[in-house]
């Protein structure tokens, strides 16, 4: 099956173990940092240069993230979800495309049903096994570490 990747409209990626390596850091006040790989918000923000829309989808609750979200330029951000697909639904239904023109990277076990309903899932190279085992592309690169990068790169090079 030819992956196709031009018809993606809307980016979509998992944060903690995609965007970063996973890592949290708590003080007693709670969350205070979590590190992001440049290359990643450059591969980002060249998918929006070709009106590729990107989103964030977290579990976490997390001002970083928004913090993050912001600097990006990017506008969906969904943080504190525990039915990511519903959110996939939601951004589909707002942009007008289906969930086949939506690209997903994600590392864990709550990434896997929005996985499994979109037209490309990529999953970092340290994924968890059922991750691993449904994505469409598996990403050499782990979470953090530049992999949302790749994918992005592997969408940019075949549009």
């Amino acid at each position: 099956m030819k992956i196709k990747y031009n018809d993606i409209a809307l980016f979509i990626s998992d944060v903690d173990g995609t965007l970063t390596d996973g890592g949290m850091y708590y003080s007693s006040e709670g969350e205070i940092m979590k590190k992001f790989h440049t290359r990643d918000a450059v591969g980002l923000r060249l998918l929006q240069e070709q009106n590729i829309h990107v989103a964030l989808i977290t579990g976490e609750d997390s001002d970083i993230v928004k913090t993050r979200a912001k600097k990006l330029n990017i506008k969906l951000v969904y943080c504190g979800i525990t039915n990511k697909l519903e959110i996939l639904n939601q951004i589909c239904g707002q942009l007008n495309i289906s969930p086949e023109q939506v690209a997903y990277v994600g590392d864990d076990v709550n990434d896997l049903e929005i996985m499994r309903n979109v037209g490309i899932s990529f999953a970092v190279s340290d994924a968890e096994e059922s991750i691993l085992t449904v994505a469409t592309v598996r990403l050499t690169k782990p979470g953090g570490s530049g992999a949302v990068r790749q994918a992005a790169n592997l969408i940019l090079e075949n549009i």
